[in-house]
């Protein structure tokens, strides 16, 4: 029975994408079989597992507007225990056609009902907006994980977040739950970031993850090379930090 966790945060450039990636291929590296789902127009996550967005036959887009089947739309073992549904531009008019449309918030959770058994964990990569595509995620997923920029404005977007999925909680998800927070882009050599953890620990009644992931080059560079960044350069902090996560990640669901 797959766990699908949806990472969002409204506020763009917080490594929500980059989390997605790398949490995905770090969960599949510990031999987890793993569903990367991108519900991101701009396809930032298919193409940084290496799955040409422009060239797929099927995406999500596809899926929602009912011209393909889930099974149709999934590239399978793009890396080692890894499987992608694929996003690109074209998912951007998919909020349009979805107007009038009934149960249109429930679309993605019946289609990913039907492979979620093949899979230990289904990661979503959610937009950087509270759009349909982030309520269809959030109705799938049986949590959130928030990733938050270890920088002064992190609070902000936060509880904007929070309260949209307290909303459908009450509406759509009542059994969706808050993952946790996991800090990104952390600077050990200012004094701000280590204040933003502290901030945030003090202000925040949620599980938040031991593992801070640093801001860190060969990261921001393995994207450019469609690779995770433990294939990209395992040895890197950055690498190590999201096997760290995945750990986190793996043991947190058996508790």
């Amino acid at each position: 029975m797959g766990r699908i966790i949806a990472i969002a945060n409204q506020k763009g450039g917080v490594g929500k994408t980059t989390t997605a990636i790398n949490l995905s291929a770090s969960l599949a590296s510990c031999g987890k079989k793993v569903l990367a789902l991108d519900m991101d127009p701009q396809g930032n996550m298919t193409s940084g597992l290496s799955v040409n967005k422009n060239e797929v036959e099927n995406s999500v887009y596809d899926l929602i507007i009912g011209n393909a089947g889930i099974e149709e739309c999934i590239c399978k073992d793009v890396f080692e225990n890894l499987d992608v549904l694929p996003s690109n531009i074209d998912l951007s008019a998919a909020e349009i056609e979805l107007i009038g449309v009934d149960n249109k918030e429930y679309i993605i959770k019946n289609e990913i009902n039907k492979v979620k058994d093949n899979y230990d964990f289904v990661i979503i990569d959610c937009p950087p907006a509270l759009s349909m595509l982030t309520i269809n995620a959030m109705t799938t997923a049986d949590s959130v994980l928030v990733p938050i920029q270890c920088e002064y404005y992190a609070l902000e977007g936060l509880s904007q977040l929070i309260h949209t999925i307290e909303l459908v909680q009450e509406r759509l998800n009542p059994t969706l739950e808050i993952e946790g927070v996991v800090f990104t882009m952390y600077d050990a050599r200012t004094n701000l970031s280590l204040q933003v953890v502290e901030n945030v620990k003090d202000n925040l009644e949620q599980n938040i993850y031991k593992t801070i992931i640093p801001r860190n080059i060969r990261l921001a560079e393995a994207p450019s090379y469609g690779m995770p960044i433990n294939l990209y350069d395992p040895k890197s902090a950055g690498a190590e930090s999201y096997m760290l996560l995945a750990d986190e990640v793996i043991h947190k669901g058996e508790e």
